[in-house]
Protein backbone atom coordinates (compact mmCIF):
# COMPACT_ATOMS: atom_id res chain seq x y z
CA UNK A 1 0.00 0.00 0.00
CA UNK A 2 1.68 3.18 -1.32
CA UNK A 3 1.50 6.33 1.06
CA UNK A 4 -1.49 8.04 -1.05
CA UNK A 5 -3.55 5.01 -0.93
CA UNK A 6 -2.45 5.09 3.41
CA UNK A 7 -3.03 8.61 3.61
CA UNK A 8 -6.56 8.75 1.83
CA UNK A 9 -7.81 5.59 4.40
CA UNK A 10 -7.11 7.97 7.59
CA UNK A 11 -8.76 10.55 5.58
CA UNK A 12 -11.98 8.37 5.55
CA UNK A 13 -11.23 7.37 9.23
CA UNK A 14 -11.10 10.65 9.76
CA UNK A 15 -14.63 11.30 7.96
CA UNK A 16 -16.10 8.75 9.89
CA UNK A 17 -14.96 9.07 13.21
CA UNK A 18 -16.28 13.16 12.20
CA UNK A 19 -20.11 11.85 11.60
CA UNK A 20 -19.74 9.83 14.59
CA UNK A 21 -19.29 12.52 16.54
CA UNK A 22 -21.65 14.82 15.20
CA UNK A 23 -24.10 11.53 16.06
CA UNK A 24 -22.94 11.62 19.63
CA UNK A 25 -22.91 15.30 20.10
CA UNK A 26 -26.54 14.96 18.90
CA UNK A 27 -27.74 11.63 20.94
CA UNK A 28 -26.14 13.79 23.89
CA UNK A 29 -28.36 16.41 23.46
CA UNK A 30 -31.36 14.59 22.85
CA UNK A 31 -30.64 12.49 26.04
CA UNK A 32 -33.49 12.44 28.93
CA UNK A 33 -31.90 10.03 31.24
CA UNK A 34 -29.05 9.58 33.28
CA UNK A 35 -27.60 6.36 31.78
CA UNK A 36 -28.27 7.54 27.88
CA UNK A 37 -26.74 11.05 28.43
CA UNK A 38 -23.22 8.92 30.24
CA UNK A 39 -23.37 6.90 27.20
CA UNK A 40 -23.45 9.54 24.66
CA UNK A 41 -20.85 11.75 26.62
CA UNK A 42 -18.64 8.80 27.08
CA UNK A 43 -19.26 8.08 23.08
CA UNK A 44 -18.16 11.77 21.91
CA UNK A 45 -14.97 11.64 24.35
CA UNK A 46 -13.68 8.32 22.49
CA UNK A 47 -14.64 9.72 19.13
CA UNK A 48 -12.60 13.14 19.55
CA UNK A 49 -9.43 10.60 21.22
CA UNK A 50 -9.80 8.89 17.77
CA UNK A 51 -9.71 11.65 15.51
CA UNK A 52 -6.82 13.17 17.34
CA UNK A 53 -4.66 10.44 16.76
CA UNK A 54 -5.61 9.95 13.05
CA UNK A 55 -4.33 13.47 12.94
CA UNK A 56 -1.42 12.71 14.55
CA UNK A 57 -0.97 9.68 12.27
CA UNK A 58 -1.36 12.26 9.33
CA UNK A 59 0.83 14.35 10.55
CA UNK A 60 3.28 11.70 10.79
CA UNK A 61 2.70 10.57 7.16
CA UNK A 62 3.40 13.61 5.58
CA UNK A 63 6.17 14.31 7.56
CA UNK A 64 7.91 11.02 6.16
CA UNK A 65 7.09 11.76 2.94
CA UNK A 66 8.50 14.99 2.76
CA UNK A 67 11.80 13.38 4.44
CA UNK A 68 11.95 11.01 1.44
CA UNK A 69 11.30 13.81 -1.23
CA UNK A 70 14.66 15.27 0.13
CA UNK A 71 16.82 11.75 0.16
CA UNK A 72 16.28 10.82 3.76
CA UNK A 73 16.34 6.75 3.68
CA UNK A 74 13.68 4.96 5.93
CA UNK A 75 15.76 2.25 8.03
CA UNK A 76 16.59 -1.34 6.33
CA UNK A 77 16.36 -3.34 10.01
CA UNK A 78 13.67 -5.97 8.92
CA UNK A 79 10.49 -5.14 10.55
CA UNK A 80 9.14 -7.64 13.27
CA UNK A 81 5.69 -9.40 13.10
CA UNK A 82 2.73 -7.90 14.41
CA UNK A 83 0.83 -9.46 17.07
CA UNK A 84 -2.26 -9.49 19.28
CA UNK A 85 -2.45 -7.54 22.71
CA UNK A 86 -5.18 -8.16 25.25
CA UNK A 87 -5.87 -6.16 28.54
CA UNK A 88 -8.57 -8.12 30.58
CA UNK A 89 -9.64 -8.16 34.08
CA UNK A 90 -8.74 -4.28 34.90
CA UNK A 91 -9.36 -3.55 38.51
CA UNK A 92 -8.65 -0.49 40.35
CA UNK A 93 -8.61 -0.40 43.74
CA UNK A 94 -10.21 2.27 46.09
CA UNK A 95 -9.04 3.55 49.48
CA UNK A 96 -12.21 5.39 50.96
CA UNK A 97 -11.50 7.05 54.58
CA UNK A 98 -12.86 4.89 57.61
CA UNK A 99 -15.83 7.17 58.18
CA UNK A 100 -17.08 7.06 55.31
CA UNK A 101 -16.95 3.14 54.54
CA UNK A 102 -17.01 1.48 57.45
CA UNK A 103 -19.51 4.39 59.51
CA UNK A 104 -21.30 4.58 56.24
CA UNK A 105 -21.10 8.81 57.16
CA UNK A 106 -20.71 11.74 55.02
CA UNK A 107 -22.31 12.49 51.30
CA UNK A 108 -22.72 9.71 49.13
CA UNK A 109 -20.22 10.62 46.74
CA UNK A 110 -21.14 8.61 43.75
CA UNK A 111 -19.33 8.72 40.42
CA UNK A 112 -19.81 7.71 36.64
CA UNK A 113 -15.80 5.83 35.46
CA UNK A 114 -14.94 4.25 32.42
CA UNK A 115 -11.43 3.48 30.95
CA UNK A 116 -9.96 4.51 27.30
CA UNK A 117 -7.54 2.68 26.01
CA UNK A 118 -4.92 3.82 23.19
CA UNK A 119 -2.46 1.46 21.42
CA UNK A 120 -1.21 3.47 18.58
CA UNK A 121 -4.07 4.73 16.43
CA UNK A 122 -6.11 2.47 17.77
CA UNK A 123 -8.48 3.44 20.64
CA UNK A 124 -10.82 1.57 22.50
CA UNK A 125 -13.08 1.58 25.89
CA UNK A 126 -14.97 0.05 28.80
CA UNK A 127 -18.04 0.41 29.76
CA UNK A 128 -19.25 2.77 32.27
CA UNK A 129 -18.82 1.56 36.26
CA UNK A 130 -21.11 3.52 38.92
CA UNK A 131 -19.00 3.82 41.99
CA UNK A 132 -19.74 4.98 45.58
CA UNK A 133 -18.35 4.13 48.67
CA UNK A 134 -19.71 0.42 48.96
CA UNK A 135 -17.10 -0.49 46.69
CA UNK A 136 -13.60 -1.28 47.84
CA UNK A 137 -12.74 -2.17 43.88
CA UNK A 138 -13.78 -0.18 40.35
CA UNK A 139 -13.84 -3.05 38.24
CA UNK A 140 -13.91 -4.22 34.46
CA UNK A 141 -15.13 -6.82 32.74
CA UNK A 142 -14.44 -6.34 29.36
CA UNK A 143 -11.59 -7.77 27.29
CA UNK A 144 -9.84 -5.18 24.95
CA UNK A 145 -7.95 -6.58 22.32
CA UNK A 146 -5.28 -4.34 19.75
CA UNK A 147 -5.32 -7.01 16.67
CA UNK A 148 -2.20 -5.30 14.95
CA UNK A 149 -0.03 -4.42 17.55
CA UNK A 150 4.47 -4.56 17.17
CA UNK A 151 6.51 -5.34 19.81
CA UNK A 152 7.65 -1.72 20.70
CA UNK A 153 3.51 -0.75 21.34
CA UNK A 154 2.81 1.39 24.39
CA UNK A 155 -0.59 0.59 25.54
CA UNK A 156 -1.86 4.01 27.51
CA UNK A 157 -4.83 3.35 29.55
CA UNK A 158 -6.45 6.63 30.89
CA UNK A 159 -9.84 6.27 33.48
CA UNK A 160 -12.26 9.09 33.31
CA UNK A 161 -14.97 10.19 35.81
CA UNK A 162 -17.94 12.44 36.65
CA UNK A 163 -19.87 13.04 39.05
CA UNK A 164 -23.19 11.92 39.14
CA UNK A 165 -25.70 14.32 39.09
CA UNK A 166 -29.20 13.72 40.75
CA UNK A 167 -31.47 15.53 39.29
CA UNK A 168 -31.57 14.72 35.76
CA UNK A 169 -35.22 15.98 34.74
CA UNK A 170 -36.47 14.31 31.71
CA UNK A 171 -35.78 16.56 28.64
CA UNK A 172 -33.20 18.43 30.23
CA UNK A 173 -30.43 18.38 27.53
CA UNK A 174 -32.89 17.80 24.59
CA UNK A 175 -34.77 21.11 25.74
CA UNK A 176 -31.83 23.15 25.62
CA UNK A 177 -31.24 23.16 22.19
CA UNK A 178 -33.41 21.49 19.64
CA UNK A 179 -31.51 18.71 17.94
CA UNK A 180 -33.00 15.61 16.45
CA UNK A 181 -31.04 12.29 15.61
CA UNK A 182 -30.35 11.84 11.95
CA UNK A 183 -30.97 14.19 8.67
CA UNK A 184 -27.67 15.32 6.82
CA UNK A 185 -24.43 16.53 8.37
CA UNK A 186 -24.87 20.24 6.35
CA UNK A 187 -21.34 20.72 5.08
CA UNK A 188 -18.71 18.90 3.52
CA UNK A 189 -16.38 16.20 5.08
CA UNK A 190 -13.13 18.17 3.63
CA UNK A 191 -14.43 21.14 5.72
CA UNK A 192 -15.28 19.02 9.08
CA UNK A 193 -11.84 17.45 8.95
CA UNK A 194 -10.09 21.02 8.70
CA UNK A 195 -12.02 22.45 11.06
CA UNK A 196 -11.43 19.17 13.30
CA UNK A 197 -8.21 19.74 12.79
CA UNK A 198 -7.54 23.58 13.59
CA UNK A 199 -9.51 23.13 16.68
CA UNK A 200 -7.50 20.19 18.20
CA UNK A 201 -4.48 22.43 17.18
CA UNK A 202 -6.35 25.23 18.92
CA UNK A 203 -6.72 23.15 21.88
CA UNK A 204 -3.04 21.77 21.92
CA UNK A 205 -3.38 18.59 21.65
CA UNK A 206 -1.39 18.37 18.42
CA UNK A 207 2.62 18.72 18.86
CA UNK A 208 5.60 20.04 16.72
CA UNK A 209 6.38 16.64 16.46
CA UNK A 210 3.41 14.98 15.48
CA UNK A 211 3.00 13.30 18.96
CA UNK A 212 -0.90 12.90 20.04
CA UNK A 213 -2.34 12.36 23.45
CA UNK A 214 -5.63 12.49 24.29
CA UNK A 215 -5.16 13.33 27.88
CA UNK A 216 -7.73 15.26 29.42
CA UNK A 217 -10.40 15.98 26.10
CA UNK A 218 -11.64 19.02 27.74
CA UNK A 219 -13.25 21.55 26.01
CA UNK A 220 -14.86 19.48 23.84
CA UNK A 221 -14.06 20.43 20.22
CA UNK A 222 -17.85 21.39 19.64
CA UNK A 223 -18.23 24.69 21.42
CA UNK A 224 -21.83 24.42 22.60
CA UNK A 225 -21.02 20.74 23.98
CA UNK A 226 -19.66 22.41 27.21
CA UNK A 227 -23.48 23.35 28.01
CA UNK A 228 -24.73 19.85 27.31
CA UNK A 229 -24.75 16.71 29.82
CA UNK A 230 -22.47 15.29 31.91
CA UNK A 231 -18.56 16.07 31.15
CA UNK A 232 -15.78 13.09 32.22
CA UNK A 233 -12.44 14.59 33.65
CA UNK A 234 -9.13 12.65 33.00
CA UNK A 235 -8.57 11.02 37.14
CA UNK A 236 -5.81 8.69 36.35
CA UNK A 237 -3.39 6.79 33.76
CA UNK A 238 -0.27 4.51 32.97
CA UNK A 239 1.58 3.60 29.87
CA UNK A 240 2.21 -0.28 29.71
CA UNK A 241 4.75 -1.93 27.10
CA UNK A 242 6.29 -5.77 26.33
CA UNK A 243 7.52 -5.87 29.79
CA UNK A 244 4.73 -5.41 31.95
CA UNK A 245 3.39 -8.14 29.71
CA UNK A 246 2.54 -11.51 31.78
CA UNK A 247 -0.15 -14.15 31.83
CA UNK A 248 -0.83 -13.59 35.52
CA UNK A 249 -2.75 -10.51 37.40
CA UNK A 250 -0.20 -7.89 37.67
CA UNK A 251 -0.27 -4.81 39.85
CA UNK A 252 0.96 -1.35 37.80
CA UNK A 253 1.20 2.39 39.32
CA UNK A 254 -1.48 5.02 38.03
CA UNK A 255 0.04 8.42 38.00
CA UNK A 256 -2.82 10.75 38.94
CA UNK A 257 -4.21 13.83 36.96
CA UNK A 258 -6.94 14.84 39.55
CA UNK A 259 -6.97 15.77 43.44
CA UNK A 260 -9.35 15.67 46.15
CA UNK A 261 -10.85 19.27 45.45
CA UNK A 262 -12.29 18.65 42.34
CA UNK A 263 -15.81 17.50 42.27
CA UNK A 264 -15.33 14.03 40.24
CA UNK A 265 -12.23 12.39 42.39
CA UNK A 266 -12.32 8.86 43.46
CA UNK A 267 -9.84 7.91 46.43
CA UNK A 268 -7.26 5.67 44.41
CA UNK A 269 -4.40 3.49 45.84
CA UNK A 270 -2.83 4.99 42.79
CA UNK A 271 -2.36 0.91 41.82
CA UNK A 272 -4.39 -0.53 38.70
CA UNK A 273 -4.67 -4.97 38.79
CA UNK A 274 -5.05 -6.17 34.97
CA UNK A 275 -3.75 -9.34 33.07
CA UNK A 276 -2.16 -8.19 29.88
CA UNK A 277 -1.59 -10.79 27.25
CA UNK A 278 0.52 -11.09 24.03
CA UNK A 279 0.43 -13.29 20.89
CA UNK A 280 2.67 -12.73 18.22
CA UNK A 281 1.76 -14.27 14.77
CA UNK A 282 5.04 -15.68 14.49
CA UNK A 283 3.89 -18.06 17.80
CA UNK A 284 -0.17 -18.98 15.62
CA UNK A 285 0.82 -19.00 12.35
CA UNK A 286 2.65 -21.27 10.15
CA UNK A 287 5.68 -19.23 8.77
CA UNK A 288 6.74 -21.13 5.95
CA UNK A 289 5.88 -24.80 4.67
CA UNK A 290 7.34 -27.17 2.27
CA UNK A 291 9.30 -30.18 1.27
CA UNK A 292 12.66 -30.96 2.55
CA UNK A 293 15.57 -33.12 3.02
CA UNK A 294 17.23 -33.26 6.72
CA UNK A 295 20.18 -35.12 7.58
CA UNK A 296 19.77 -37.13 10.20
CA UNK A 297 23.04 -39.08 11.25
CA UNK A 298 26.60 -37.83 10.94
CA UNK A 299 26.67 -39.57 7.32
CA UNK A 300 26.32 -37.26 4.78
CA UNK A 301 24.58 -39.78 2.78
CA UNK A 302 22.24 -40.59 5.25
CA UNK A 303 19.41 -38.20 4.18
CA UNK A 304 15.46 -38.42 5.05
CA UNK A 305 12.67 -36.26 2.80
CA UNK A 306 10.49 -34.62 5.22
CA UNK A 307 7.45 -31.87 4.95
CA UNK A 308 8.54 -28.75 7.49
CA UNK A 309 6.34 -26.76 9.11
CA UNK A 310 8.00 -23.26 10.59
CA UNK A 311 5.89 -22.66 14.07
CA UNK A 312 6.27 -21.09 16.93
CA UNK A 313 9.58 -22.05 18.51
CA UNK A 314 10.05 -24.97 16.33
CA UNK A 315 10.52 -26.40 12.97
CA UNK A 316 8.61 -29.59 13.14
CA UNK A 317 9.41 -31.83 10.50
CA UNK A 318 6.86 -35.04 9.17
CA UNK A 319 7.27 -37.81 6.65
CA UNK A 320 5.12 -36.17 4.37
CA UNK A 321 2.11 -33.56 4.02
CA UNK A 322 -0.25 -35.98 4.57
CA UNK A 323 1.33 -37.05 8.52
CA UNK A 324 0.50 -33.20 8.63
CA UNK A 325 -2.93 -33.17 7.89
CA UNK A 326 -3.60 -35.75 10.01
CA UNK A 327 -2.25 -34.88 12.51
CA UNK A 328 0.18 -37.44 13.47
CA UNK A 329 3.30 -37.81 15.47
CA UNK A 330 6.32 -35.60 13.51
CA UNK A 331 9.75 -37.19 12.90
CA UNK A 332 11.85 -34.39 14.07
CA UNK A 333 11.29 -31.25 16.05
CA UNK A 334 14.07 -28.46 15.69
CA UNK A 335 14.14 -26.28 18.92
CA UNK A 336 14.44 -22.58 17.45
CA UNK A 337 14.94 -19.38 19.30
CA UNK A 338 16.39 -16.17 19.11
CA UNK A 339 19.93 -17.79 20.05
CA UNK A 340 19.59 -19.95 17.04
CA UNK A 341 22.21 -19.39 14.16
CA UNK A 342 21.04 -19.93 10.92
CA UNK A 343 23.99 -20.61 7.98
CA UNK A 344 23.94 -21.09 4.24
CA UNK A 345 27.74 -22.53 3.45
CA UNK A 346 29.29 -21.06 0.34
CA UNK A 347 30.06 -23.04 -2.29
CA UNK A 348 28.37 -26.12 -2.27
CA UNK A 349 27.52 -27.74 -5.07
CA UNK A 350 24.48 -28.48 -6.86
CA UNK A 351 21.74 -29.69 -5.94
CA UNK A 352 23.11 -29.53 -2.05
CA UNK A 353 21.49 -26.28 -1.01
CA UNK A 354 22.24 -26.77 2.59
CA UNK A 355 21.13 -24.92 5.35
CA UNK A 356 22.73 -25.28 9.02
CA UNK A 357 20.58 -24.21 12.13
CA UNK A 358 23.09 -24.20 15.48
CA UNK A 359 20.27 -24.26 17.99
CA UNK A 360 20.02 -24.67 21.88
CA UNK A 361 18.52 -27.53 22.77
CA UNK A 362 17.69 -28.63 26.77
CA UNK A 363 21.04 -26.58 27.52
CA UNK A 364 23.38 -28.48 24.44
CA UNK A 365 24.32 -26.74 21.55
CA UNK A 366 22.84 -29.03 18.48
CA UNK A 367 23.36 -28.69 15.00
CA UNK A 368 21.03 -29.90 12.03
CA UNK A 369 21.71 -29.79 8.33
CA UNK A 370 18.39 -29.52 5.77
CA UNK A 371 18.80 -29.70 1.70
CA UNK A 372 16.21 -27.54 0.06
CA UNK A 373 15.13 -28.75 -3.42
CA UNK A 374 16.04 -26.00 -5.01
CA UNK A 375 18.25 -22.72 -4.89
CA UNK A 376 15.29 -20.76 -5.33
CA UNK A 377 13.96 -22.90 -2.20
CA UNK A 378 17.01 -22.95 -0.19
CA UNK A 379 16.68 -19.07 -0.28
CA UNK A 380 12.47 -18.89 0.68
CA UNK A 381 13.60 -20.90 3.93
CA UNK A 382 16.82 -18.94 4.28
CA UNK A 383 15.40 -15.47 4.59
CA UNK A 384 12.01 -16.89 6.85
CA UNK A 385 14.73 -18.30 9.43
CA UNK A 386 16.27 -15.54 9.99
CA UNK A 387 13.01 -13.61 10.07
CA UNK A 388 11.40 -15.65 12.55
CA UNK A 389 14.72 -15.49 14.79
CA UNK A 390 14.07 -11.89 14.70
CA UNK A 391 10.63 -11.94 15.76
CA UNK A 392 11.34 -14.25 18.50
CA UNK A 393 14.40 -11.59 19.43
CA UNK A 394 11.73 -8.63 18.89
CA UNK A 395 9.01 -10.24 21.03
CA UNK A 396 11.33 -11.36 23.96
CA UNK A 397 9.12 -13.35 26.49
CA UNK A 398 5.91 -13.05 24.94
CA UNK A 399 7.44 -16.35 22.55
CA UNK A 400 8.29 -18.31 25.55
CA UNK A 401 5.01 -19.78 25.73
CA UNK A 402 1.42 -19.44 23.61
CA UNK A 403 -0.39 -17.21 25.73
CA UNK A 404 -4.52 -17.31 26.35
CA UNK A 405 -6.53 -14.47 24.69
CA UNK A 406 -9.59 -15.05 25.60
CA UNK A 407 -12.86 -14.14 23.48
CA UNK A 408 -14.78 -10.91 24.61
CA UNK A 409 -18.11 -11.11 25.89
CA UNK A 410 -20.94 -8.87 25.14
CA UNK A 411 -20.66 -5.78 27.22
CA UNK A 412 -22.82 -5.04 30.37
CA UNK A 413 -23.23 -1.77 30.33
CA UNK A 414 -23.87 0.39 33.85
CA UNK A 415 -24.73 -3.43 35.27
CA UNK A 416 -21.04 -5.01 36.25
CA UNK A 417 -21.23 -6.50 39.23
CA UNK A 418 -18.65 -5.21 41.75
CA UNK A 419 -17.13 -5.21 44.79
CA UNK A 420 -14.36 -6.02 46.77
CA UNK A 421 -11.19 -7.79 45.25
CA UNK A 422 -9.92 -9.42 48.98
CA UNK A 423 -13.90 -10.45 49.39
CA UNK A 424 -14.04 -12.18 45.89
CA UNK A 425 -10.52 -13.67 46.66
CA UNK A 426 -11.65 -15.49 49.79
CA UNK A 427 -14.91 -16.18 49.48
CA UNK A 428 -17.42 -17.81 46.83
CA UNK A 429 -19.67 -15.07 44.61
CA UNK A 430 -23.18 -15.97 44.42
CA UNK A 431 -25.33 -15.47 41.62
CA UNK A 432 -26.84 -11.79 41.02
CA UNK A 433 -30.41 -11.61 41.80
CA UNK A 434 -32.67 -8.96 41.16
CA UNK A 435 -34.52 -6.86 37.84
CA UNK A 436 -32.42 -7.31 34.57
CA UNK A 437 -31.00 -3.88 33.77
CA UNK A 438 -31.46 -2.45 30.21
CA UNK A 439 -28.25 -2.49 28.21
CA UNK A 440 -28.48 1.20 27.54
CA UNK A 441 -25.11 1.11 25.63
CA UNK A 442 -26.15 -1.58 22.89
CA UNK A 443 -28.76 0.86 22.13
CA UNK A 444 -26.90 3.94 21.65
CA UNK A 445 -24.43 2.54 19.55
CA UNK A 446 -27.53 1.03 17.58
CA UNK A 447 -28.29 4.76 17.31
CA UNK A 448 -25.12 6.39 16.79
CA UNK A 449 -24.78 3.13 14.00
CA UNK A 450 -28.02 3.90 12.15
CA UNK A 451 -27.15 8.12 12.19
CA UNK A 452 -23.66 6.66 10.93
CA UNK A 453 -25.55 4.86 7.48
CA UNK A 454 -27.90 8.16 6.95
CA UNK A 455 -25.32 10.39 7.16
CA UNK A 456 -23.70 9.18 3.75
Amino acid sequence: MNDNIQGDEVLRQIEREVRMREGASKLLAASSQRGQALEASKSLLTCNARILALLGQLQKMRKAQILQRVGHRPSEDPAPCAGKVAISDLRIPLMWKDSEYFKNKGELHRCAVFCLLQCGTEIQDTGVVMVDRTLTDVCFEDIIIFDNVGPDFELRVELYSTREVEDFPPGAVGQRRGVRLGGSLGSSSGRKIRATFQSATLCGYISTGGDVRPGSLSPPLFPYLSALGPKYSLLAHTTLTIKHVQEAFKTHDLSLSATEQNPFWLPLYRSMCCRLVAQPLCMIQPVISGPLKVKLEDDCNQWENVYGVLRGQTLICFQSQANLECDDEPLLVIPINKDTIVRVPDGDAEPHHLICINTQCQGDTATYTLTALAAEDRQRWNQALRQHIHNLSQWKHCCDDLMKIETPSPRKSLAVKQGSLFHEMVTPSSPRKGPAVPDIEIEIRTLLYSYHKESF
